[in-house]
C-alpha cells in the first residue's frame, strides 16, 4: 500500500505514513493497514513496532475529511467511530511495544494514534490536538476522550478540547507524553527505532507481562456514547465543516444548541 509503508526491519516493524501532501491524513484503508499490521504479527519474530511518517509538516493531521462527504444516516457515524476504536484498540493492546516517531502537527486521528503507543519521542515543533470545536463540529469518542485523560490529566484535556488549541512541546513533555525531544524528524526517527531495537533485546515475558498488566488496569466499562456521536454527526454544523474545509474558509457554526 502506497499510503501505508511496512518495512520489516527484522526484531521491528516500521509502519510510515506516506501522504506527505496531505499532511499524512488518513484513509480507512491506512487505519486497516494498521490494525492488520497489529493484530497480525508474528510475535516470535517483531519484538516492537515504530509508527512514523514521511514529509516535514506532519506526523498526522486526522482523518482524510473526504470520507466524510458520504456520511448520510446516524449509522454512517457510528460505524466510522467504531472503526476508529477498533484501529486504536489494536495500536493500544498490541502485544510489542509501540514507539511513535512525532513531528509537526499531530491531530485528530494520528492524536490517537499517539495516545495509544507505549512510548513517543518527538521534534521540537510537535504541535499536539484535536481542533474538532474549530474545523469540523463532530465529537471524540469517549474511549478516545478516556485515553487523553489517562495521557494528560482533566484539565489539559478540558483546554485542548475547548479552546480548540494545539498542545506544545514543552505540555507535551511536562505531561510525560513524550519522553525525549530530538533534533529533527530524521534523528527522531533513529532514536525511535534504536529505542524498539533496544526493547527487543530485554526479557519478552516481562515486556510482555508489563504491557498485560497495564492493559488489565486500563480495563472498565465505558458509558453508550452513540447519542452523542448522532448529536454531532448528523448537525447541520457538521455538514458546514466539512463543506468549509474543502471551500478553504472558516465554518459558518449555528447559534443555538
Amino acid at each position: 500500500m502506497d499510503d501505508l509503508n511496512l518495512t520489516d526491519l527484522g526484531d521491528v516493524f516500521e509502519c510510515r505514513l506516506n501522504r506527505p501532501d496531505s499532511r499524512n491524513s488518513l484513509s480507512f484503508d491506512m487505519y486497516r493497514g494498521i490494525e492488520n499490521l497489529c493484530l497480525n504479527l508474528d510475535t516470535a519474530k517483531t519484538k516492537a513496532i515504530v509508527i512514523t511518517a514521511e514529509g516535514e509538516k506532519a506526523f498526522a493531521s486526522g482523518t482524510d475529511i473526504s470520507n466524510f462527504k458520504t456520511f448520510r444516516s446516524s449509522q454512517d457515524a457510528i460505524d466510522y467511530e467504531a472503526m476508529i476504536s477498533r484501529v486504536i484498540n489494536s495500536v493500544e493492546n498490541c502485544p510489542v511495544p509501540v514507539i511513535a516517531s512525532l513531528h509537526g502537527v499531530v491531530a485528530g486521528g494520528g492524536a490517537a494514534l499517539a495516545t495509544a503507543s507505549d512510548i513517543r519521542v518527538a521534534t521540537a515543533d510537535t504541535r499536539f490536538g484535536m481542533p474538532i470545536a474549530r474545523t469540523l463540529g463532530n465529537c471524540l469518542s469517549v474511549a478516545n476522550l478516556n485515553r487523553l485523560i489517562n495521557a494528560f490529566g482533566e484539565p489539559r484535556v478540558r483546554y485542548m478540547l475547548l479552546t480548540a488549541e494545539f498542545l506544545p512541546i514543552r505540555s507535551l513533555v511536562h505531561s510525560g507524553f513524550v519522553s525525549e525531544i530530538c533534533d529533527d524528524v530524521v534523528s527522531c526517527d533513529s532514536r525511535a527505532r534504536s529505542i524498539a531495537k533496544s526493547i527487543s533485546q530485554l526479557a519478552p515475558k516481562t515486556i510482555q507481562a508489563t504491557l498485560e498488566g497495564i492493559a488489565r488496569l486500563n480495563e472498565k466499562a465505558l458509558p453508550d456514547d452513540s447519542d452523542l456521536i448522532e448529536f454531532c454527526y448528523m448537525s447541520e454544523d457538521f455538514q458546514e465543516g466539512v463543506k468549509s474545509f474543502f471551500e478553504k474558509r472558516k465554518p459558518n457554526w449555528s447559534k443555538h444548541t
